[in-house]
Parts: structure tokens; C-alpha cells; sequence
């Protein structure tokens, strides 16, 4: 199988690349850089339950607090079913989604029950267990085998009361993922951290099953503040003024600002799970990696598109930058906003410069002329859960007008173009006088080379969001491009984490072992995360190779490692994530087991069946090869990248005709990989279809005009077998013009100077 170069130096592998490529280390002199002790438990120890007192012991001394957080999200955001608890209708009442899927809800006494289609795709009776959530919508869990609980995706408006679906118009067969009762919408897996207190999911990977436990039901007061056993005895044998009562409380009035937006974005946040539990000990990026602000999750600006929460689009904002935090807007316990109108702002920003007509050119009083509506638009998840942006951005529809992002203005304005609303922002306020981080973003993501400047610059930048840096690293990285990968390098000692754990995975990912001696450093990082993504990085690097001062750091991020792996085991995509670390490390079976296993849990999840497919291939397994490629191409027949592997797997089996048909197909859903064009007309050379070829070869050129292995492609069939000197000597001086110090090229030239006149 084919992989791409990065100047004849390297072979680039993305993380979930479908081509395997070679491994590569650069051998440099070995740095002997020493690290603070770690100052997070590497140990990870757990919590036990008794160590919580529950929130009726802190009503004690905190009442007016208790009182405020009763009713709250946090206090109801897990209850037992019960007829004080359940809000939703159960009065034999039937509800089928747009698909057709058929709930009826009834009771039995004081019970209350669901009969719906279960995992095998036939109806079922299941007992509503538990309540989860309390408003604009309460779902509700049933108990499952095995330890499992499931959500319903059918949930109860408890605005307008009634019943909907969680997904409306998607068909949802009972074998997939999204199934209510399959991972998805599994309690154990996707919900539990969040909405209890000291959660240990307790995933058994060879049965498949959880003994999920929890020391509280609820969000409780401990969920925030950490086990009050500790406290509660000292403020009962001490002064309760004494310093040291407050000792091992966490998210108090001397939190520092940042530190408590971590605190709360702990739930509040998309991310990746490190350790098998939370503990109240380290930092955010100690337990948790946040998802970066990239394609599918975000708008190309950093606006929100997936449900991502709060925590990603506050830490991009100038007032996250600005020592601002959660408390600063929201009531630390009741969780409601301090003002419902523009006192909230104006607390902070002149009234008289922004609350005016001048500045906002609606209607005082209206809803155009609300602070929240222009700086942070929303969007609804969920089907009825309306949740803001809290990027705090100024709207700025020029970039809707390049690059398709929203705009707050276009969201209200909605008959409207963003060309109308660029020009109204323009008589308004003239075109912008600042630069803002999103701009470079929204570029960066289209992979225009012209990009890396403005990406390196805001990179740099220590005065931006790293949230917004980090995400810029992982742009650089996909120019597969020496000289910007070297510059990424400094970021490996960045003074943020999430910047030294993002070019970590980011360097890993785009030149495998090529910069691994610079980040040794990383294996005794005073963040786990960073240390997690340095040993991952590593894989593959011979241990013996390891630098003495690092041998004890690399066995400790190996059990952290694996750890992570553990708390990951229950999703697909950590066993895809851990058939890809066999790979590096050269444990084929190891990997072909996990894909089978992430297969298992997701009947859907494609990227680890072509890599499953390749797995077999290398083993020299063709049919079972075959046949999972072609059930990939059964379930998403217009995905490119399979019919290209598997028109590579006729090639090498001599199956050329076949091989054609499959790479003309791969062309025809997908220009992007000039390697399409290049395979597709070596097939057409070996099958002594000349002509075929260089019309591929010319077209590839057109979409691709400097790529060197379709230049050299075009070089040799003109040279060699269309005997068209002329022809290969002008693709010739092109590949000499791009690439001077070639020394191949320079003497294929002298071979065909007699033939004509040298390169201008």
C-alpha cells in the first residue's frame, strides 16, 4: 500500500491513515534535560465512597448555598423514577417517531414502564429506572444485562409536553451505535461521569460488561467542591475559621479564575477520557483532553456546529483571557444567570458606549438590540435545548461571505445573504480594524499553503487562546511539510499544556519517530495528558534507545498509558485508538483483534474496518481482505477511499482490469489525492493502454500541477514508451525547476540532452 513523502526524507502517517507507511527517527544528540517532579498522582488513586458525606451534611453550615443548589440541573440531574420524579406522560400512551418507531408508556402502580424496540429489532417491555435531566427535556434509563443502562431516545418536552425523538428523520436500525440501546445512548459510557458523583464505571473488556458505582446520585455539592469527609471532621474538632479547614476543598472563593473554568469544564466540555476515574487531584488536562476546535465538531471559525458544550468556546474568548469566570455570570449554585438582560454585560462594559442605539442600531428593549443575540448565538441540541456560544465573537459575516461561516446577524436575519449583512456591518462600523485568530482558522482549515504564515504567527502569539493556537498546530501539521513540521517543535516546551500535548500528537501523527528525540522531555511533563501523548508518540522507538535520564519517566507514562487505554475500552473508537498503537509497535494480531472488537461494539465503524482490511491484506489473508472492504462499500458506497484500497489490492493480486474499475470509480467521487490519478494510470500502463494513461496522468497534472510523482510519471511513459522525447524533457523541466537538487533528475536530463535544449 501506498504512502505519501514528505521530501524524500520521511513517510507521513496520519493517525487513522488507510495507507501504512515506514517509521523513521531522526538520530540527534541526545539531550540530557532533567523535569520537576511530577506534581499529579501517577498512581491515579481512587476515592473511596465513604469518603463523601452527601449535601445534607453541608446544609449544616451552608445552608443558604444548599438551598440555592436544590432544584438546580446539578441537584436533579439524576433521580430515581419515581411519581414525584417522573414528568413525562405513562397514561398508556403511544408516541412513533418520523421513522416509525413505536413507544408505548404505561404504568404498573407506582412503576413505571416503556415497550419499544429493543436490540434484537422487536418490542420489549423495560422498567424506567432512573430520570435524567429536568428541563426543556427529561430522558429516562432502563436497566440492561450486563450492568448496562440505557437512555431512551425517546425523551419528554417538559415545555410543551409532550413526547419526541432525539433524532428526528434519522432511520436508526436496532444494530447500530445510535440505537438507544446499544453504546450511544449507554448511561455507562457517555453519561455517568457527568451526572454523579465519584463515578467509577468499572468496564470489564473481556466479558463486556460494567459495575458502574457511584458515592452519589446527583451533581452534589461534593461533584464540585471533592470529598467532604476530611472537612467536615476538621470544622467538628476545630475552629471553623482555622486556615486549615478548607485544606483538600477544591473550587472555592480562591480558586484562581482559570483554574475554576478548567474546575467546571471538567463536565461542561467535549473531550476524551485519561484515566479510568476522576479524583479531585491535578488539573483538567490530568483527567481529560479536550477536543480541539476542529472540523465536524466546529465551524471552520471556531463557532460551535456538534454539541460541544461550553468549555471550548469560553476558553477562546477575550473575557476567558481576561481572568473572567463561569461565577462571574452564573450563580455558583443555583447555576442561573445573575441578570436576564443587559445589566449582565453592562456590569462589566460601559452602558453608555454599548447599551445605545449607536451601538447596537435595534430598538432598544427588543430582541436585536440584546447583547446575548449579537455575541452569543445559539444553536438548539437535542432537538429543544438552546445553548449559547460563549466565544463572546463579534459578528463578523465577511467571513461568512469567504468561508460559509455563520453569522449572529444572518441567524436572525434569515431571508437575508451575508453579503447584505456585510454590507450593513460595513455602514455601521467600517470594515474591521483588528484581527482575530478565527479568520486564521477558517483559512487554515482550507489547506491554502498561502495559510502557513498567518497559522505560524497566531501560533506564536502567546497572547491568544491556546485553545485557538492548539488547534492551529494541528492545521500546520497537515502541510506535510519538513520545514513547517520544524517549526512546530519549540511548541513541544510550550508554557501550555494543551499547546505541548497537541504538537506532540500533532508531530506523531504527520511524521511518525521523525522528531521523537526532541520529545523525550514530554515523558516527565508535569501533565498527564502531555505525558500520555509523549509515550503514544513513542511507540515504536527502540527502548533501549531511550535516554537513561528518561528510562524510569517512560515506565510510569507506559502505566498511564495503559490506563487510559483502560478507561477508553468501552467505545469503539478506543479500540480503534488501541489497534492503532498495536500497529506502531509492531503487534499485527494485537490490532487485528481490537479493530474485530471496535467492529463488535459499532457495526458502522468504517475507518477501523479499512484499517481491519489492510491488517488482513499485510497478513497476506486477500479474500477476508476483500470482503471487508466490500462491506464497507455496501454500507457508504460513495466513501472514495475504499474503492481506491481495494483497486490496490487487485493490483498487487494481478487483478488488473478489476483494479482499473475500481481506482475509475475512486476518480470519480474524489480529485483530492493526486495518488488516485498517479495508481490509476500505472494501471492503465500495465495494461498496455498508453494513450489512457497520459490522459489520466495530464488530468491529474491539472488538479495537482507540482506534484512530483505524477510529474515523473508523465516523464517516463513519454520517455520510455511513447518514445516522445520532447514531450518528457518539458515535464522533465518542470520536475528540475521544482526540485533542483535532485540528482536523479539532472542526470535523466543528460540522457535526454541529445535530443534537445537544456532547462531555461
Amino acid at each position: 500500500m501506498t504512502g505519501t513523502f514528505l521530501n524524500n526524507k520521511t513517510t507521513l502517517l496520519a493517525a487513522l491513515s488507510l495507507f501504512l507507511g515506514s517509521i523513521y527517527y531522526a538520530c540527534q544528540n541526545e539531550k540530557q534535560t532533567t523535569r520537576p517532579d511530577l506534581n499529579s498522582d501517577t498512581e491515579h488513586l481512587l476515592i473511596s465512597d465513604d469518603q463523601f458525606v452527601g449535601s445534607e451534611q453541608c446544609m449544616t453550615c451552608h445552608q443558604e448555598a444548599y438551598e440555592a443548589w436544590q432544584g438546580s440541573h446539578h441537584d436533579l440531574a439524576m433521580q430515581e423514577a419515581t411519581p414525584e420524579t417522573v414528568l413525562g406522560d405513562f397514561s398508556d400512551v403511544s408516541y412513533t417517531t418520523d421513522e416509525g418507531m413505536r413507544s408505548f408508556f404505561y404504568t404498573r402502580g407506582d412503576e413505571y414502564w416503556v415497550n419499544t424496540e429493543g436490540p434484537d429489532g422487536e418490542h420489549h417491555d423495560y422498567k424506567i429506572i432512573y430520570t435524567y435531566g429536568i428541563t426543556p427535556l427529561q430522558q429516562y434509563i432502563v436497566a440492561f444485562p450486563d450492568g448496562k443502562y440505557q437512555c431512551l431516545v425517546t425523551a419528554w418536552d417538559t415545555e410543551e409536553k409532550k413526547w419526541f425523538d432525539l433524532y428526528p428523520q434519522l432511520k436508526i436500525v436496532h444494530e447500530e451505535w445510535l440505537h438507544w440501546s446499544r453504546g450511544a445512548m449507554n448511561w455507562n459510557t457517555m453519561c455517568s461521569d457527568c451526572h454523579s458523583t465519584n463515578v467509577k464505571k468499572n468496564f470489564n473488556e473481556t466479558t463486556g460488561s460494567f459495575n458502574t458505582t457511584f458515592a452519589i446520585m446527583n451533581v452534589s455539592c461534593e461533584a464540585c467542591h471533592g470529598p467532604g469527609r476530611d472537612h467536615l471532621e476538621a470544622v467538628s474538632t476545630q475552629k471553623g475559621d482555622a486556615p486549615y479547614v478548607k485544606t483538600g476543598l477544591k473550587m472555592t472563593k480562591d480558586t484562581p479564575p482559570k483554574a475554576l473554568v478548567d474546575a467546571c469544564g471538567r463536565c461542561h466540555i467535549r473531550r476524551e477520557q485519561l484515566t479510568p476515574a476522576f479524583n479531585w487531584q491535578g488539573s483538567l488536562m490530568d483527567h481529560y483532553y479536550p477536543q480541539l476546535l476542529t472540523e465536524r465538531l466546529y465551524h471552520a471559525d471556531g463557532q460551535i456546529l456538534d454539541e460541544v458544550y461550553v468549555w471550548g468556546s469560553f476558553v477562546q474568548s477575550k473575557m476567558y483571557m481576561n481572568n473572567v469566570t463561569c461565577t462571574d455570570c452564573h450563580d455558583a449554585h443555583s447555576l442561573k444567570l445573575k441578570a436576564t438582560d443587559n445589566t449582565l454585560c453592562t456590569s462589566c462594559h460601559e452602558p453608555e458606549k454599548y447599551d445605545v442605539l449607536l451601538h447596537t442600531h435595534h430598538t432598544p428593549d427588543t430582541e436585536g438590540a440584546a447583547c446575548i443575540n449579537c455575541h452569543m448565538p445559539g444553536r438548539y441540541y437535542m432537538v429543544n435545548d438552546f445553548r449559547r456560544d460563549h466565544s463572546f465573537r463579534i459578528p463578523r459575516p465577511d467571513l461568512s461571505v469567504k468561508y460559509g461561516t455563520p453569522n449572529a446577524c444572518n441567524m436572525c436575519h434569515t431571508s437575508r445573504n451575508a453579503e447584505w449583512a456585510w454590507e450593513a456591518f460595513q455602514n455601521w462600523y467600517g470594515e474591521p480594524d483588528y484581527t482575530h485568530f478565527s479568520e486564521v482558522l477558517a483559512w487554515g482549515q482550507t489547506a491554502d499553503t498561502a495559510s502557513v504564515r498567518a497559522l505560524q504567527q497566531m501560533v506564536g502569539d502567546l497572547q491568544e487562546p491556546p485553545i485557538a493556537r492548539a488547534t492551529g498546530i494541528t492545521y500546520l501539521s497537515r502541510f506535510q511539510n519538513e520545514n513547517v513540521l520544524k517549526s512546530m517543535v519549540p511548541y513541544l516546551k510550550d508554557p501550555h499544556p494543551l499547546l505541548r500535548a497537541a504538537t506532540t500528537d500533532a508531530l506523531a501523527q504527520a511524521a511518525p519517530l521523525y522528531f521523537a528525540r526532541e520529545m523525550f522531555d514530554g515523558l516527565s511533563d508535569e501533565n498527564r495528558a502531555v505525558r500520555i501523548k509523549t509515550y503514544e508518540a513513542l511507540a515504536g522507538f527502540p527502548e533501549d534507545q531511550i535516554p537513561l535520564s528518561f528510562r524510569e519517566s517512560h515506565v510510569k507514562a507506559r502505566q498511564e498509558f495503559y490506563r487510559y487505554f483502560m478507561a477508553t475500552a468501552d467505545f469503539p473508537g478506543g479500540q480503534a485508538h488501541k489497534a492503532l498503537y498495536y500497529q506502531k509497535t509492531g503487534r499485527i494480531d494485537s490490532a487485528i483483534l481490537a479493530y474485530e472488537k471496535a467492529i463488535q461494539m459499532d457495526n458502522y465503524q468504517n475507518m477501523a474496518r479499512i484499517n481491519l482490511a489492510n491488517l488482513y491484506y499485510q497478513k497476506g489473508w486477500m479474500q477476508k481482505a476483500e470482503s471487508t472492504f466490500r462491506e464497507v462499500i455496501r454500507q457508504e458506497p460513495e466513501f472514495a477511499e475504499t474503492y481506491y484500497s481495494l483497486g490496490l489490492l487487485y493490483a498487487e493480486q494481478n487483478r488488473i482490469s478489476e483494479a482499473i474499475t475500481q481506482m475509475e470509480k475512486t476518480l470519480s467521487l474524489q480529485t483530492s489525492n493526486p495518488r488516485i490519478f498517479y495508481n490509476l494510470g500505472l494501471l492503465y500502463q500495465k495494461d498496455q493502454k498508453n494513450e489512457r494513461a497520459e490522459t489520466v496522468f495530464e488530468r491529474g497534472l491539472s488538479h495537482h500541477p507540482q506534484d512530483e510523482s505524477l510529474l515523473y510519471a508523465m516523464v517516463f511513459l513519454q520517455a520510455m514508451q511513447m518514445n516522445n522525447k520532447e514531450k518528457a524533457r518539458t515535464y522533465l523541466r518542470q520536475l528540475i525547476k521544482l526540485f533542483p537538487d535532485n540528482p536523479d533528475y539532472q542526470q535523466l536530463w543528460s540522457q535526454l540532452s541529445a535530443q534537445g535544449a537544456g532547462p531555461s
